[in-house]
């Protein structure tokens, strides 16, 4: 049998190695895995929908294009059933077959109960929609990321927001859990700081069909406006039964002018205001660039949820980018030092004392544009009113 010498070997992989093309060598890197843990049934279905979308989306956008940092970015999704158990199991999982880049719930019961093993899991976990300010206060975590707005920046702009508001005595409405509870509370504090009442506050469980016990009280208590903080299929069905119920009292919404909500409820939805995580809108070249690819694949527009869930995703491939590395810590590590970010929503920090995405804030109203009904930017807050950490967060 004819053999190559040791320098004929070392010349002939030389040779071949300068003849494979750039873009073989570059798959020759380790993937990016990314754990994609979201809602496909349950209370946040709708939401998790979207997200689901928004990502699928963004993981073959990045692939067209060669990759993030010359490397193949490569999905798994699990159904967290919208509840913390399944949630926490099927990360587990995703993360202990590779795919440990999380990514993609909705709730912050399901992002708390994640957060508390990554370490455990060697994985990292970037939040995308959860609100609670437990995610960046006592449960904030090293490998954990924040690229949405928390509670409390809400509740900062809406202080802000309610300045504007007319009407002395306000009623809230929130989902029983952690979420709609803050947000809630925090409203009430907002408004009795200007002088002004919040005399009723209702709590609703998650899951509950009929809401004419609790629409009976709002409409009973006279107030000029209410607080609104319901989620998903909740939502929708407190929208609904509040027009079938004919209540005239104005609402103001917490994270509640979803297009997938307005769609569902329609015209009852025409003129309500409340903040937007997100909006096509939005002014800067990297949303220009979103919207036309989006709506080039999909024909429409982006929703709220899939642009929150697009920017943590690419949150997650700037922070392979920078880190040159797959590995969850390099990338949580290479972000958390002292970053400027060019995203959808233009640049901002990435604040390392918490892991939260410094994001200008926005109030919205859903109105008929081009026939059909969608949320409008009325005011843009800037990121400066975001609170600093809190003293709370230790890593």
């Amino acid at each position: 049998m004819f053999k190559l010498k040791p320098l004929q070997r070392t010349l002939a992989a030389l040779t071949l190695a300068a003849a494979l093309p750039m873009a073989a060598q570059a798959q020759a890197k380790d993937p990016v895995k990314v754990g994609l843990v979201s809602s496909k049934s349950g209370v946040f279905a709708e939401q998790g929908g979207e997200v689901i979308s928004a990502i699928k989306f963004a993981v073959e956008e990045a692939n067209a294009k060669g990759g993030v940092d010359g490397r193949k970015v490569e999905l798994s999704e699990a159904d967290d059933e919208s509840t913390p158990d399944a949630g926490r199991r099927v990360a587990e999982k995703l993360s202990r077959d590779g795919y440990n880049l999380l990514i993609g719930a909705v709730p912050s019961s399901i992002s708390l109960a994640i957060m508390q093993n990554l370490d455990r899991w060697d994985a990292a976990y970037f939040v995308q929609a959860s609100k609670s300010d437990k995610i960046t206060t006592d449960s904030c975590k090293a490998r954990a990321i924040r690229t949405n707005h928390s509670d409390a920046m809400d509740i900062a702009m809406i202080k802000e927001w309610a300045k504007t508001i007319k009407g002395n005595s306000f009623a809230t409405l929130g989902a029983d859990y952690v979420w709609g509870r803050d947000s809630a509370e925090s409203f009430k504090k907002a408004m009795e700081a200007q002088g002004k009442k919040v005399p009723l506050s209702l709590y609703v469980p998650l899951g509950t069909k009929d809401f004419s016990p609790y629409l009976a009280q709002l409409k009973a208590a006279n107030v000029d406006a209410i607080w609104v903080a319901e989620v998903g299929r909740d939502a929708i069905a407190f929208m609904k039964q509040a027009a079938e119920f004919n209540l005239k009292t104005p609402l103001l919404t917490h994270a509640m002018l979803s297009n997938f909500m307005i769609n569902a409820v329609g015209k009852f939805y025409e003129g309500v205001p409340g903040n937007l995580g997100y909006s096509p809108d939005l002014d800067n070249p990297r949303n220009k660039d979103f919207v036309k690819s989006f709506k080039a694949k999909f024909n429409r527009l982006p929703t709220d949820v899939e642009g929150q869930a697009y920017n943590g995703v690419q949150v997650i491939f700037e922070g392979v980018k920078l880190a040159k590395s797959v590995k969850p810590a390099d990338v949580t590590n290479a972000l958390r030092q002292n970053v400027t970010l060019d995203t959808i929503y233009g640049k901002v920090a990435l604040r390392a004392a918490d892991n939260q995405l410094v994001l200008p804030n926005y109030v919205g109203r859903v109105k008929t544009v081009d026939g059909a009904l969608r949320q409008v930017v009325e005011q843009t807050f800037d990121a400066s009113l975001t609170p600093p950490a809190s003293p709370l967060c230790k890593m």
